[in-house]
């Protein structure tokens, strides 16, 4: 006994004392961790660099530099890359990390394609001005489309709006505020929630979620054809989220599978992802033949 008390109760308070104790250090590690991630967001979703060390010329590519201003008074940096004879434009939103220049190979597969293409740069990566945010990138990709339509002259209807991981929500956004050709998602993730609980599935991540990016309500109010890309074997965006725009995006609409990491797939597919293109763009033509023959109609 001790104190007058059994062994074996005093034995049970200093346990249940120390269960408590753990539990409330865990529970405070916890708290402590998920306002480090409250906080640290921004660096998470966007990772800038502002050295350009390389241009198109790396790839044998002719191009011309594009300075445009956002709609919020932003001086922001491009690429435009003319192909011969093209009858189509690609606007590029490229995904978080680098810039512009870190997307070299899928400027000369596009060129390739036989497409010219502008690349930019979102505010606070590369030359462009500012800090990153979600309606920063919003208003970027609508200053770029601004530069396509008023400066290059390019109609619309001639206009592919193509986003790769975040910049797949971003050209989402894009494609469901102004007329395009079509719309291309590679790779892209269903809303910045649904990212977030992959990657932390014991937060409760929209509580404290600073940013939306939800491209599975975009795509909804989207009514060009719609090209969805992704690779079973991406380490980061689930192939899951493709099947969900998929299902989430208006007729017509076409699915392509390739293989390959995350940054890497269209290079590792190669073939398969060339052909996936040209297929595609087969698709569009006959689409613009059918739209005509029902107007005509």
């Amino acid at each position: 006994m001790t104190n007058g008390r059994p062994l074996s109760v005093f034995l049970n308070t200093i346990m249940s004392s120390l269960l408590i104790f753990v539990a409330l250090v865990l529970l405070a590690a916890y708290g402590a961790w998920g306002l480090t991630l409250f906080f640290i967001q921004p660096k998470l979703l966007y990772n800038p660099l502002r050295e350009v060390t390389c241009t198109p010329v790396a790839m044998g590519l002719d191009f011309e530099d594009a300075v445009f201003t956002s709609s919020d008074g932003l001086r922001l940096s491009g690429w435009y890359i003319p192909a011969q004879n093209s009858e189509l434009t690609i606007l590029l939103c490229h995904g978080n990390a680098g810039n512009m220049m870190h997307h070299l190979e899928i400027i000369n597969a596009i060129y390739n394609l036989g497409i010219s293409c502008l690349i930019f740069d979102y505010r606070g990566y590369g030359d462009s001005e500012g800090r990153p945010s979600e309606k920063g990138t919003y208003l970027d990709a609508e200053a770029a489309y601004k530069w396509l339509t008023d400066v290059k002259k390019v109609l619309p209807d001639e206009i592919i709006i193509f986003g790769r991981s975040l910049g797949g929500s971003i050209a989402a956004h894009l494609a469901s505020k102004v007329r395009a050709k079509a719309l291309v998602l590679e790779s892209a993730f269903t809303s910045y929630v649904d990212i977030g609980r992959k990657f932390y599935p014991y937060m409760p991540v929209r509580w404290f979620a600073r940013f939306s990016y939800r491209t599975i309500d975009f795509i909804k109010n989207i009514h060009c054809p719609v090209l969805l890309i992704y690779s079973k074997d991406d380490e980061i965006i689930p192939f899951e989220f493709g099947l969900r725009l998929y299902e989430a995006a208006n007729e017509p609409k076409e699915f392509i599978e390739i293989s390959g990491s995350h940054n890497g797939s269209f290079i590792e597919s190669n073939k398969t992802y060339e052909q996936a293109w040209k297929k595609w763009l087969e698709l569009l033509k006959q689409y613009k033949l059918q739209s005509t023959h029902q107007k005509a109609c």
